[in-house]
């Protein structure tokens, strides 16, 4: 199974916390606290997944932490922000 590093952004109590993937441009996902962003990322990854598979085409493979550390676009959001892992659904799954 496949996963994808989350950026968590917590943008103060008057603000949702926000979730998104260096990996997957334009996907995030959003809650109350942090669990519950967490609980919406992988519904937010098969959506995405949808939408590329509509394109013909698939999820990007993951990255790894260092290799992210190590790209410049992403770097200051790893060191400023707390990271999650999110497992990408199954094929099967993401296609239903």
């Amino acid at each position: 199974m496949q996963h994808y590093i989350a950026i968590v952004e917590d943008a103060g109590p008057e603000a949702a916390i926000g979730l998104w993937f260096p990996d997957l441009p334009g996907c995030f996902s959003a809650g109350d606290t942090v669990d519950e962003a967490m609980e919406n990322a992988p519904q937010a990854i098969a959506l995405y997944a949808e939408a590329l598979a509509k394109d013909g085409r698939e999820l990007p493979p993951p990255r790894t932490l260092v290799e992210l550390k190590r790209d410049a676009a992403f770097s200051g959001d790893i060191r400023d922000n707390m990271i999650a892992l999110v497992a990408a659904p199954h094929p099967a799954v993401a296609a239903e």
